[in-house]
């Protein structure tokens, strides 16, 4: 089952490297990666469970890792396509003007439009991705214009809602494939946190900023943002129970974020020694939610099979996780409980097809919790695909998958 077809990741990377004028053998060299394994790549026999893989390709054929996945893909149900609908009053809310510019509008009173910021993060954090694009350009614009004109007193207000109303572009911008759009907004986000003095509010925007360089590939200047980060908040991080502990859970994020680039440099001892950082920050502080980032043992849980699968240990991790499962319900968050039901598919597939049946179930649940977030996933695709290849025998679920995913 599963036969490839001409728009298969693989298929695209054979014909980049051609048109490049590679050979598998100085492509695989490149990318680090085996000369069969390349050739299994390209012939859709392997597939790409890796996001460091992706990435490590793309920088090998001198191409976007969006050439190799051929994202934006044409959206397979109605809420996703709700939600493209909203990018291009991002995109110009983005682009008419600087950071350093006051918007020539109007803006609305900033108590609704803090509101507004607040809800539509709330909304990418429960996969509502066109509920939270619903008027978010224009949002976006009059938080600006409040960020540079409001009243001293109120400055610092308007700067932090417009941070997070860049947060809820950016995510948007990166689950329906517009990366290069959701590095924009993450970079706008840190220029308009960088006027004004708020430790934590800065090291947030470093952080997305970081996330979002990382998925487009740019890994040394992500690391670099994130390493300053963490320096800057040397100093703020309190974790007493009458603290403001925004700082520690920023840092947290940082090191998690470090974790992951690491992970995909394939820097295994660097990646645990930052998971073990963001471990010991969140058993000292606890399940919080500043920012909406949900920062906890939870969720250094979640991120730690997600890094683990990136280091090729995703067999192990699994087995790790469900000797110890977490709470998923305290994550509060429909996006990070699919991507930890996706994240759990994943890590199961890499133990064969022995445990496929568990790894379709995971990934059946991801979808139904939040269908926006796996269907545009390439990664997911690829693994519908690679569950499909592997079936011995045709599988309700997982033909219903492919149904869902349009990957028929």
């Amino acid at each position: 089952m599963g036969a490839t077809d001409d728009s298969t990741i693989g298929r695209r990377a054979r014909t980049i490297r051609r048109r490049r004028g590679l050979s598998v053998e100085v492509a695989a060299g490149l990318a680090g990666i085996s000369t069969g394994y390349l050739s299994l790549l390209e012939r859709g026999l392997r597939r790409f469970q890796r996001r460091g893989l992706l990435e490590d390709l793309a920088g090998a054929l001198g191409c976007s890792v969006a050439d190799l996945t051929g994202q934006p893909y044409v959206p397979v149900d109605r809420d996703t396509a709700d939600a493209l609908s909203a990018l291009p009053a991002i995109r110009e809310a983005l682009h008419s003007y600087g950071s350093d510019e006051v918007p020539d509008v109007t803006p609305r009173p900033l108590a609704q439009l803090t509101r507004w910021a607040a809800e539509a993060n709330e909304h990418t954090t429960q996969a509502r991705y066109s509920l939270a694009g619903r008027n978010l350009g224009a949002v976006l614009t009059e938080l600006t214009a409040h960020a540079h004109t409001a009243a001293a007193s109120e400055r610092a207000l308007a700067a932090t809602a417009a941070v997070v109303a860049c947060f809820a572009a950016g995510v948007l911008a990166s689950r329906t494939g517009h990366a290069d759009l959701a590095v924009a907004a993450a970079q706008r986000g840190y220029e308009l946190a960088a006027h004004h003095d708020d430790a934590a509010g800065l090291g947030f925007a470093r952080w997305y900023w970081a996330m979002e360089l990382t998925s487009v590939a740019a890994r040394d200047r992500a690391h670099a943002v994130a390493a300053v980060g963490l320096d800057e908040l040397t100093g703020s991080v309190s974790t007493g129970h009458t603290a403001d502990t925004r700082p520690a859970e920023v840092a947290g994020m940082l090191n998690l974020q470090q974790a992951r680039a690491a992970a995909r440099h394939h820097r295994a001892d660097d990646a645990h020694a930052h998971l073990s950082e963001a471990a010991d920050l969140a058993d000292r502080i606890g399940e919080r939610n500043g920012f909406g980032l949900h920062f906890g043992p939870t969720n250094v849980a979640a991120w730690r099979l997600a890094i683990n699968i990136e280091l090729g240990e995703g067999a192990r991790a699994a087995e790790d996780f469900a000797r110890a499962p977490v709470d998923v319900a305290a994550l509060e968050s429909a996006e990070r409980s699919s991507s930890l039901h996706l994240d759990m598919a994943r890590a199961l597939s890499q133990h064969g097809a022995e445990r496929d049946a568990e790894a379709i179930r995971h990934l059946d649940t991801a979808d139904r919790i939040a269908p926006s977030r796996t269907r545009p996933d390439p990664i997911a695709r690829e693994l519908v695909e690679t569950l499909a290849r592997r079936a011995r025998r045709r599988v309700w679920e997982l033909d219903s998958l492919r149904n869902r995913f349009g990957v028929n």
